[in-house]
C-alpha cells in the first residue's frame, strides 16, 4: 500500500455459535440468529428480517464458514478483522472459541485485532403488565486488580505473537471499549505495555471508543493514542450534554414500546451526513464508517432504525469520511460492523442486497486510494 491508502478494520462478532451459558439463558442452541430469523416488519417497507444470503445462518464452528468471511472481506478490501473480546475477570472468557480457532488452525489467513468489550451481560425483556425493561444480570464486568490484568495479557499472549495480528505503525492495536469504566484505565495500559516489553513483543497501540462524543469528556481516553468515535447517536440526540442526550433516546425508547410505534425511526439519506461527525478531521480521532443499523430484532419497538440503508447510500458515507481521511497523517477507518446481524449492522450479503456493500467499500476505496 502507498502512503496514502486508506485502511479499513471491521468490527466482528463472533456470537454465532452455541455457548452452555446461552443455551441455559435462552434455550437449547440460542445464537444471535435466533432473534434475527424472528424479527418482524414494524411498519410498510420495513425490511425485516434480514435473510443472510451467501454464507446462510452460518455456525462459527465451522472452518469453511471462517474462511469464506475473510474472503469477502478481501474482496471488500477491508484490512483487518477486529473481534470482539469478552474477559469479565477472574479468568472468565466468553466466545472466544472462533478466534482461538483461528489460532490454532492458522487459518484464514487474514489480518486481525481485538475489542476488549468489557461491559457487563444483562437478560432485557419487556414486562408488558408493569410497562417496563427488565434488567436480569448475567455475567457482571470486574476488574479485581493487577494479578488479573497480568492473567488477562497471557491469556492473549498467542494471539499477540501470531504474524497476522493487526499493526498500526508496528504496534499492536488493541481497542477498549469502556476505557472511561475502567476503575484504574492508567494501571491497566502501563502493565501491558511493560508486559508486552518483558515478553518482546512490539508495544501496544491502544485505543478508545466513544459511541457519543461527549463521552470524552472523560479524562481517561487522553491515556489512549487514538479514539474511534461514532456519529450513530448524532443523529437522534435532542440536547447538548451526555446526560440529556441519554435522556431523549431513552424516553423515545420508553415510548415506542409503550405504544408499540419505533418512534427511533430515521431515513438514512436524511441523517448520512450527521454520521460524519467535525471531529473526524482531528488527528487523535478515527472515523467510523455506518453502514446500515436496525436492532429490531433486539429491541422490537424500540429500536433504532435507519431506515432504506442500501448500498448505494453507503457508498456515499464512505466518500464523506474517506474525504476527510485523505487529508490526515494517520489514514484509519473503523467499520461498524462485518457481522452484527441482530443490530441490523453488517456487510455481508442479505437476500435483498447481495454483495451491494461489499462493492459499495471496495468502489469507494479504489477511488479514494487511487
Amino acid at each position: 500500500m502507498s502512503q496514502k491508502d486508506i485502511e479499513v478494520i471491521a468490527f466482528y462478532l463472533p456470537q454465532y455459535y452455541p455457548t452452555p451459558e446461552n443455551n441455559e439463558w435462552y434455550g437449547p442452541g440460542f445464537t444471535e440468529w435466533t432473534n434475527v430469523g424472528k424479527a418482524k416488519p414494524l411498519f410498510k417497507g420495513h425490511y425485516q428480517p434480514k435473510v443472510p444470503a451467501d454464507l446462510g445462518y452460518y455456525d462459527l464452528r465451522l472452518p469453511q464458514v471462517r474462511q469464506a468471511q475473510a474472503d469477502l472481506a478481501r474482496e471488500a478490501g477491508i484490512s483487518a478483522f477486529c473481534y470482539y473480546h469478552y474477559w469479565f475477570g477472574n479468568g472468565k472468557e466468553m466466545l472466544d472459541m472462533p478466534l482461538k480457532e483461528v489460532l490454532r488452525t492458522k487459518e484464514p489467513d487474514f489480518p486481525f485485532c481485538l475489542c476488549w468489550a468489557n461491559h457487563s451481560w444483562y437478560k432485557k425483556t419487556w414486562n408488558s403488565s408493569t410497562n417496563t425493561l427488565d434488567n436480569k444480570p448475567l455475567l457482571l464486568q470486574s476488574y479485581p486488580g493487577i494479578e488479573d490484568i497480568d492473567a488477562h495479557f497471557y491469556s492473549l499472549l498467542d494471539c499477540f505473537k501470531d504474524k497476522r495480528y493487526y499493526k498500526n505503525n508496528g504496534q499492536l492495536v488493541f481497542v477498549l471499549y469502556h476505557i472511561d469504566e475502567m476503575p484504574d484505565a492508567q494501571l491497566f495500559i502501563d502493565r501491558w505495555q511493560e508486559l508486552a516489553k518483558k515478553e518482546e513483543l512490539p508495544p501496544f497501540y491502544f485505543m478508545g471508543y466513544a459511541d457519543d462524543y461527549t463521552r470524552m469528556e472523560d479524562p481517561s481516553f487522553k491515556l489512549c493514542q487514538k479514539t474511534i468515535v461514532s456519529g450513530l447517536y448524532n443523529i437522534s440526540s435532542m440536547g447538548k450534554s451526555r446526560r440529556s442526550r441519554k435522556l431523549s433516546t431513552f424516553a423515545r425508547s420508553f415510548l415506542s414500546k409503550l405504544l408499540s410505534i419505533p418512534l427511533n425511526r430515521f431515513s438514512y439519506s436524511d441523517v448520512r451526513r450527521k454520521l460524519v461527525m467535525p471531529c473526524y478531521k482531528e488527528e487523535t480521532i478515527i472515523p467510523l464508517l455506518i453502514p446500515n443499523w436496525d436492532n429490531t430484532p433486539r429491541r422490537e419497538s424500540g429500536a433504532l432504525i435507519l431506515h432504506d440503508a442500501t448500498p448505494e447510500q453507503f457508498y456515499l458515507h464512505c466518500k464523506d469520511i474517506f474525504a476527510i481521511v485523505q487529508k490526515k497523517e494517520n489514514r484509519l477507518v473503523f467499520l461498524k460492523s462485518w457481522n452484527e446481524w441482530g443490530e441490523g449492522n453488517y456487510m455481508e450479503p442479505c437476500l435483498r442486497y447481495g454483495h451491494g456493500y461489499i462493492r459499495a467499500l471496495r468502489k469507494a476505496m479504489d477511488i479514494s486510494n487511487c
